[in-house]
């Protein structure tokens, strides 16, 4: 009997992928194998269709599986797992595994192995199958207990783009039925949760080849979703004592090679010369916001100092990551830097913790990973700073209780940080807010300020952002509500249904006085059914509808329906308006 433990599920798992390639192999003869790891939530496995007898063109664009075809592999899966076959290792000598997988035309398999410098190689062999494999697997086939294939993608080998495209077949497998059942049950609610599926519903938002890949285009409503968040986390900035700033879109090379990020960066950087003088698209907005500081001569009275913009950034990401609004190549920041004394970091970073979580309650979420990541390998200044900039986030998270997990090597180039993930309602992790520590900035720029003493001093610089990328954290609100947003967030908030013609301009009367109040209101004006109407804006997800007929008309009220639910009667116009105003003010979700 297999025990359920993370080291077993990855076993099965592990050996799950490998079952599968040697399913695919026996049903598609000439396919290719490419790798197959365990992973997070399952398994997949990258193979080579082109050998199988399709077209060039399918094949170099890694067409040939379509998900119509998992449960024939699924089929073939079960007939290898039902022998029972058991997973034998076997270590070999390079030169041997060489002649293996040549004799078999396995030509990604001989890729891998011109870099592995070991004399010996180990191998994974169950049946006539065998595999270049580092193991570990279960001892035979049968304890595979409950498995799925889930989808098929194209992705390129080892993640270049100029390599062949091969086709992935995602899959999981757990140690009961009843678990594999409860991860279906997840994974089809995450589906109707997609951002993708639910902001192309919503007509929210799109992407267009004309632009360019993960460049979003942001429809009516989702730049009005976008905007009220955009005005909320501005108003809380300003209430908390940051200033706004604002820097280029553009900046000279020169202040990128300063920062560093021309060194760390650049294959994630947007590079062009004009007149003669190299000109970069700014990833981050750090350097601008050091220049600012940089203006004039500083005091030690003036701190802490904390700038904040909305500032747009822009990363060449590789077109097989890009992912909807959560991995695009332009995305804006509520970006602040924070310029203080040493002595005042471990303060403001608890600060910085109070107003990540007060936001994120605000936008319904409650519960948040914590991760310190420290010093990676390629980095800027000083082991004695790094481990002063470590001790300081490692003590504000200690002041503030804070249950966090130690990332080790993961901090960015020029400082230790801590990533705050928030969790939506079905408990799935998200990036949200970074808190960076940086001793090495300010030395490359020179920072100074004048301290007590009338000596000039270095400053301390905060990196830091409480929402991160405003399209990541719109997706994660999107997947949190399902699209069905609360009231104060929602694009619309009411929908006005006139039942008839001769109720539309009672409706449009109503709208405008709710348009005064500051309210979102539309009026459905088409010549529809009421019932069609009604599904329409349920559809929508909009949180209230105020139906209008004759009688509302005489009695000066509404017919009210809300979202969650359904039919509440006939209201007095004031009293719904101020129901409302209650609700956007509680901020109720």
């Amino acid at each position: 009997m297999v025990k359920t433990t993370d080291e077993n599920l990855q076993r099965m798992r592990h050996s799950a992928a490998h079952v599968m390639a040697d399913a695919v192999k026996k049903l598609y003869p000439g396919v290719k194998l490419g790798i197959g790891p365990a992973i997070e939530d399952g398994f997949y496995y990258d193979f080579d269709f082109s050998g199988c007898g399709i077209g060039a063109s399918d094949a170099r664009a890694g067409r040939f599986l379509t998900p119509e075809d998992l449960p024939k592999i699924e089929k073939e899966m079960a007939r290898i797992i039902e022998q029972d076959i058991s997973f034998e290792k076997k270590n070999v000598a390079k030169e041997d595994a060489v002649r293996i997988f040549d004799k078999e035309k396995e030509t990604y398999k001989l890729d891998l192995l011109k870099e592995l410098e070991a004399e010996e190689i180990s191998l994974y062999k169950h049946g006539e199958f065998i595999d270049l494999c580092k193991g570990p697997h279960l001892s035979r086939t049968g304890e595979i207990k409950a498995f799925k294939l889930l989808s098929v993608a194209g992705a390129y080998w080892r993640g270049s783009e100029s390599n062949p495209m091969l086709q992935r077949i995602y899959g999981t497998a757990f140690a009961d039925k009843k678990s594999l059942e409860e991860f279906l049950g997840f994974r089809e609610e995450a589906r109707k949760r997609d951002h993708r599926k639910v902001g192309k519903e919503l007509d929210l938002f799109s992407f267009n080849e004309l632009a360019g890949a993960g460049l979003v285009l942001y429809h009516p409503k989702g730049a009005m979703l976008r905007q009220i968040v955009v005005d909320y986390i501005t108003a809380r900035h300003l209430e908390k004592g940051y200033e706004l700033i604002s820097s280029p879109h553009i900046l000279k090379s020169d202040i990128w090679i300063r920062s560093g990020h021309y060194d760390y960066y650049k294959e994630h950087m947007y590079i062009f010369e004009s007149e003669g003088q190299e000109f970069a698209v700014k990833p981050m907005n750090c350097p601008g916001h050091i220049l600012v500081y940089s203006s004039r001569v500083r005091s030690y009275r003036e701190f802490p100092i904390r700038y904040f913009e909305l500032g747009s950034v822009y990363r060449h990401e590789k077109s097989g990551v890009l992912h909807g609004l959560l991995r695009v190549r332009g995305f804006t920041q509520d970006d602040a830097h924070i310029f203080c004394l040493r002595r005042q970091v471990a303060e403001e970073v608890v600060k910085i913790i109070d107003f990540v979580e007060e936001t994120l309650n605000v936008f319904g979420f409650r519960e948040f990973e914590v991760e310190l990541s420290t010093r990676p390998e390629k980095y800027i200044g000083t082991e004695a700073d790094w481990k002063e900039a470590t001790d300081a986030l490692k003590n504000a998270l200690e002041t503030r209780r804070v249950r966090y997990e130690v990332n080790e090597g993961d901090g960015a180039f020029y400082g230790p940080k801590i990533d705050i993930k928030l969790k939506d309602a079905i408990g799935r992790a998200w990036q949200c807010a970074t808190i960076q520590c940086d001793f090495a900035l300010p030395e490359r720029f020179n920072l100074r300020y004048t301290g007590q003493d009338g000596e000039e001093k270095r400053p301390v610089v905060l990196h830091r952002v409480i929402l991160g990328s405003l399209e990541r954290f719109i997706g994660a609100l999107i997947e949190h509500y399902g699209g069905a947003f609360p009231l104060w967030l929602a694009p619309v908030q009411v929908k006005i249904i006139p039942i008839t013609e001769a109720g539309l301009g009672y409706a449009k009367e109503i709208e405008a006085d709710l348009r005064r109040l500051g309210f979102r209101a539309e009026t459905d004006s088409r010549n529809e059914k009421m019932q069609k109407k009604i599904r329409a804006a349920e559809l929508e997800k909009i949180p209230y509808m105020a139906v209008i007929g004759k009688r509302e008309m005489e009695n000066g009220t509404v017919s009210l329906r809300s979202r969650r639910v359904g039919d509440r009667g006939a209201i007095e116009r004031k009293d719904f308006f101020e129901r409302l105003q209650r609700e956007v003010k509680a901020r109720e979700s």
